[in-house]
């Protein structure tokens, strides 16, 4: 919950906005200031306070114990001009709050948390467990002296500047180390505990057993991703309970899945309680991995017998590959979820001249692998034989990737043994049809025409169906030196369907400094005018030029009621 305290009028106007626009996430402290920020900061795990910030930071001084659980503080002038992250910029995501409140009051966010004011990524903002010296090997990293990465396991982590030598550490392991001096320790959640149990077996066991598997095979329980067990045990209470305690999911699988999973200790008492011959080392190993604790009992004092099993998988460490959609050119066109894969890349894969538009948002670290136009496919394959390594790569295209772009081919050579994420991106089509009206109003196809890859009797075919069937039609790569037949080819194929002043808008690098456009007819349009920058909008038998704008009603039947009786 975020506590929301004001003073004065302006101040209030400002945190009834933010109260509104997040309902379910604020909570608005009335009453005399100090005790509001009082109450607020026992009670909330974040505050807005409109106020100065020198009245904030006199009243949360006595408040503050440390940094990785207080609250974190944003402050708001009343102006509504600045949103400071003032204490807990990491650990009270104060510095990501301070962001979100600057987008919904207009606000500028101010940021002085040393790692976000030159782009590094903090070692406790990656989401994963990090001990040792953090403050040490973060100031080096800031100062730029040497720090050795050394990564035990492969995990997809933001870019580091960090090499193979150095006088600290940023050291990436599930094993249970004690961090060294001038080291900082990072747990990525690799492992898979695989967990059985009879029924009413008590949780202290169940969590007991875990615990002591995890010791005695020198593995850290910070590093569990989650407790994993047949579907018939999903509700067992212990079972239940211990994840809780560990603070990690329950994940359970259907028994005939696990039946199918090669294990070491087969048993038949499984096979007959829930239907497969296996449970703690099938459901640790159901997603592959190496199997680190084969199948262990839990001991009872009594002597009774044993009423838990475990095992230990460290799971494949999986690359991620975000295919990210640039849009169209312009800065403000490239969306906030792109710019975020683009900053927690460790390594970018894109065509040269898309490189340099996005070079300057990359944080240090970033290992760049650039080409020229033609190796498509060639880029595709770098990206994901980098994602197999176990590194974060961002592949790189204009406009939407899936379109016309990497998504395809990279897709195309992907398997599952990665994790893929799209990031949309606005098309060329689309910032076209902005600047020209609103030509794509109604049902409508984008077409290449370009025959590097698609036979020209295929898209022909494509071009008079969309012609039969009254689409509009954006045509990408209409035009280039030695290809120049096939624009006209194509809007001979549409102009037997429709009549010579049907609207066609065109547009050259959309969104860009040097953009031009022009609305002209299916009869007045020269092909000799267009190149491969252009995108060329051709409308249907209801597309009309409206005060200067091309624009295609969204239905036949608001049309026909616009144009009243003929």
């Amino acid at each position: 919950m975020i506590g929301l305290i004001s003073a004065t009028a302006a101040g209030a106007a400002a945190r009834d906005r933010l109260a509104a626009a997040w309902p379910d996430r604020t909570r608005v402290y009335d009453g005399p200031v100090g005790d509001a920020v009082r109450r607020a900061f026992g009670e909330c795990g974040q505050l807005v306070c409109f106020l100065a910030t020198g009245a904030v930071v006199r009243l949360i001084a006595p408040l503050l114990d440390d940094k990785t659980a207080d609250p974190g503080v944003v402050c708001v002038d009343e102006g509504g001009r600045f949103a400071v992250a003032l204490t807990g910029g990491h650990g009270g995501g104060a510095n990501e709050l301070a962001y979100e409140v600057g987008e919904v009051l207009g606000a500028e966010p101010v940021v002085t948390t040393a790692t976000d004011a030159v782009g590094l990524p903090g070692l406790d903002t990656l989401g994963l467990p990090v001990e040792g010296d953090v403050a040490g090997v973060s100031r080096a990293l800031l100062d730029g002296e040497p720090v050795a990465l050394r990564a035990e396991v492969a995990w997809p982590l933001p870019p580091l500047p960090a090499g193979t030598q150095g006088a600290y550490t940023v050291r990436v392991t599930d094993r249970l180390v004690e961090a060294s001096e001038r080291e900082a320790v990072l747990r990525p959640p690799t492992l898979v505990v695989g967990v059985g149990a009879s029924r009413g077996a008590p949780a202290e066991e169940v969590l007991t057993l875990v615990r002591d598997a995890l010791r005695d095979a020198g593995l850290s329980a910070a590093s569990v991703a989650e407790l994993a067990t047949v579907g018939a045990k999903a509700g067992e209470p212990g079972i239940v309970e211990a994840a809780e305690r560990l603070g990690v999911p329950l994940v359970t699988h259907a028994p005939e899945l696990l039946a199918t999973v090669p294990v070491p200790h087969p048993s038949e008492a499984p096979l007959a309680a829930v239907g497969t011959p296996s449970v703690a080392e099938a459901a640790a190993l159901v997603r592959g991995g190496e199997l680190l604790v084969p199948k262990r009992k839990s001991e009872r004092a009594d002597g009774s017998p044993a009423m838990a099993t475990c095992a230990v998988a460290r799971r494949p460490g999986r690359g991620r590959l975000a295919v990210v959609g640039l849009g169209p050119g312009a800065r403000d066109l490239l969306t906030p979820r792109a710019k975020e894969e683009l900053r927690r890349a460790s390594v970018l894969v894109g065509l040269d001249q898309y490189v340099d538009q996005i070079r300057d948002l990359l944080r240090p670290g970033t290992r760049v692998l650039e080409s020229g136009l033609g190796a498509e496919e060639e880029r595709a394959r770098t990206a994901v034989a980098e994602a197999r390594e176990g590194h974060a790569v961002a592949l790189i295209g204009s406009g939407d990737a899936g379109v016309y772009a990497m998504a395809s081919p990279a897709l195309a050579e992907a398997s599952d043994d990665i994790d893929v994420i799209g990031v949309p991106g606005v098309t060329a089509a689309l910032a076209a049809a902005a600047v020209l009206g609103a030509p794509l109003g109604h049902d409508h196809v984008s077409i290449s025409l370009s025959d590097l890859h698609t036979p020209w009797e295929v898209i022909e075919r494509r071009v008079r169906a969309a012609a039969e069937a009254d689409l509009v039609v954006t045509f990408y790569n209409p035009r280039s030196r030695g290809r120049n037949w096939q624009l006209p080819e194509a809007l001979t194929i549409l102009a037997k369907h429709r009549t010579p002043t049907t609207p066609v808008g065109v547009v050259r690098n959309a969104s860009r400094p040097d953009e031009s456009a022009r609305l002209t007819t299916l009869g007045g349009l020269d092909p000799a005018t267009v190149d491969m920058m252009t995108v060329v909008t051709v409308g249907n038998t209801a597309t009309r030029e409206v005060a200067g704008r091309m624009v295609t009603p969204r239905g036949y039947r608001w049309q026909s009621a616009q144009e009243g009786p003929r």
